[in-house]
């Protein structure tokens, strides 16, 4: 039986760029919370990364994490392509597992995962950190509480240039990322709309390499019928020249517009009264708030803060659109 002041002890499988500052001193930030032990392939990186971060093991073998009898849940960061192999092993060795984003490569990957946390004494959180900072449960409370009215629909528009040749890695690798950049970013969008507006009817959407240099989309359109009768449309490009680069989220209700940017810090209410702009500050290793929601989860303290099966409904918005 869990005792309320026990830590949770975690083992990051993938101890890489992610996990420097996002997330990985999260792990030891958190209340009943500790880092005790980090794998990578390279063990010369695995053992740097555990010095710097005052983390007692390293591995370079995934099996010495879910086999550590002292470790109570893997934070599973490699890219995802092996997302749900690790999953899988961590969750047949009984571990609680925070599941980095996208949660799988496929819709069918998704119901082999789910299948397999419910045959498992591990829980399983998805990492769409996004619901719980400021900014965005701020942006939930003014939707809740009608501050723009009802709302009708929806937009997005990412659009990014192209990734310079330096950064072209395993995202661009259609077998490894399973979509590009798009796989990569807007899961976190995507989940946002599910967390603000709840189920949806239908979803559509069309997707194209235009630029032709990967195996991979880099245009995507979408649309979704929401069950609560609202709509949105959304398009991601990350071909996108100089001057039409833009990053924008538009709630549009019958009283007024929220706008924010995914990547800022602000958000600007119009109403009839006006425009005001909302200011917040992230923490700076991001992740920490949803490790925490996990770490009380894990601990029979809290509800899923995000679950395998809201992770299948982002995962289906994809396969809509892609």
């Amino acid at each position: 039986m869990k005792s309320e002041n026990k830590h949770i002890s975690w083992g990051i499988i993938g101890c890489g760029d992610v996990a420097e500052v996002k997330s990985g001193p999260a792990f030891q930030k958190a209340d009943h919370s500790k880092l005790l032990a980090v794998m990578r392939r390279d063990t010369a990186k695995a053992e740097d990364f555990a010095k710097r971060h005052g983390v007692p093991f390293w591995y370079d073998n995934a099996s010495e994490i879910v086999s550590n009898e002292n470790i109570d849940a893997v934070y599973v960061a490699t890219p995802p392509s092996s997302h749900l192999e690790y999953a899988l092993l961590a969750l047949k060795a009984g571990k609680h597992v925070y599941l980095e984003k996208p949660m799988v490569l496929t819709l069918q990957e998704s119901d082999v995962l789910i299948r397999a946390v419910n045959a498992s004494a591990g829980k399983l959180v998805v990492a769409h950190y996004r619901r719980f900072l400021p900014m965005y449960t701020h942006v939930k409370k003014l939707i809740d509480q009608k501050e723009i009215g009802d709302i009708k629909f929806v937009d997005i528009r990412f659009l990014k240039k192209e990734a310079p040749i330096s950064e072209v890695n395993w995202r661009l690798t259609n077998s490894i990322s399973g979509g590009g950049l798009f796989h990569d970013l807007a899961p976190h969008q995507l989940d946002l709309m599910y967390y603000f507006f709840g189920d949806y009817n239908q979803a559509y959407g069309f997707s194209q390499n235009q630029k032709g240099k990967h195996d991979v989309p880099d245009i995507v359109n979408g649309i979704i019928d929401f069950e609560n009768g609202m709509q949105f449309r959304g398009i991601w490009n990350f071909n996108a020249p100089d001057h039409l680069v833009e990053d924008d989220c538009t709630i549009y209700g019958s009283l007024g517009a929220i706008s924010f940017s995914f990547y800022g810090n602000e958000v600007k209410v119009t109403t009839e009264y006006g425009d005001r702009i909302e200011h917040f500050q992230q923490p700076v290793n991001i992740q920490l708030p949803l490790i925490q929601e996990a770490v009380n989860y894990f601990q029979d303290k809290g509800s899923n803060p995000c679950s395998v099966d809201d992770g299948r409904i982002v995962m289906a918005l994809i396969h809509a659109f892609t």
